[in-house]
């Protein structure tokens, strides 16, 4: 299909003209000459050069990530930056970021694919940001220990703070570098919360209110969201689509 028709469908289902003033990330088609067929699709969580190099060896056409290269600042093309730029360009990759619209996506979001992974019933939108609700909350069938929860969502090296239950039954995801979230899972009186990154200053405020949170990782808690965007084009399109992973560890 062509690449305009690509953009313009994933614009609309990813509602990303919702996030504009929102989102500190650059948005949609960020790199990309003249309109052309698109065949091949690639998805990664992050836009970095090994990122590229892995997509170019693929024979990929456009590259669809999450992390994306514009922040909300100039930024000089030197030095790293002006490397990933002169690859996608010399490399004929175009570049298509969704940030906040995949983490909130009620289908195909890091937040609800994790919570449908768990098999949450009784699913609602949580924790608003700016007026607009990236996570997801719902209840488990049967209690769970952390273990459980951690194996099903594939978190091998988890932070843990154990400082609630033994046996989980109401969650609260938010993916990514969302610790202070954890409030809002206080707030609904939730018996875990779920993120990637756990961050010092709610050490305390876990441990006083006696909630289990689980860091699976920034990178591994935002796996999900372009996989499953990956496998959803496959579906609607019949594209060629390949998921590109370079894990940090973090």
């Amino acid at each position: 299909m062509k690449r305009s028709e690509l953009v313009t469908y994933l614009d609309t289902y990813l509602q990303v003209a919702s996030f504009i003033g929102i989102d500190r990330s650059l948005n949609g088609l960020v790199v990309g000459g003249r309109d052309r067929a698109i065949g091949r699709v690639a998805f990664a969580v992050d836009a970095c050069l090994s990122t590229f190099q892995k997509a170019l060896e693929w024979e990929a056409d456009l590259l669809v990530v999450h992390h994306g290269l514009f922040w909300g600042s100039p930024l000089s093309v030197t030095d790293a930056h002006y490397q990933r730029l002169r690859t996608l360009i010399e490399g004929n990759l175009d570049l298509y970021v969704a940030h906040l619209p995949l983490d909130a996506h009620p289908e195909v979001g890091n937040n609800a694919v994790m919570a449908k992974r768990l098999g949450l019933a009784e699913v609602r939108p949580f924790a608003p940001y700016k007026g607009v609700s990236l996570g997801y909350m719902g209840t488990l069938s049967q209690k769970r220990d952390p273990a459980w929860v951690c194996s099903t969502l594939g978190f091998d090296h988890p932070t843990m703070l154990p400082f609630g239950k033994a046996q989980l039954q109401t969650i609260g995801i938010v993916s990514g570098g969302a610790s202070d979230d954890v409030h809002a899972a206080l707030a609904e009186g939730l018996d875990c919360f779920i993120t990637g990154e756990v961050e010092h200053q709610i050490y305390h405020d876990a441990l006083e209110a006696g909630i289990t949170v689980i860091g699976g990782g920034h990178y591994q808690s935002e796996v999900f969201g372009v996989q499953a965007l990956g496998e959803h084009l496959q579906q609607t399109f019949g594209l060629s689509t390949h998921f590109v992973a370079n894990p940090t560890g973090l």
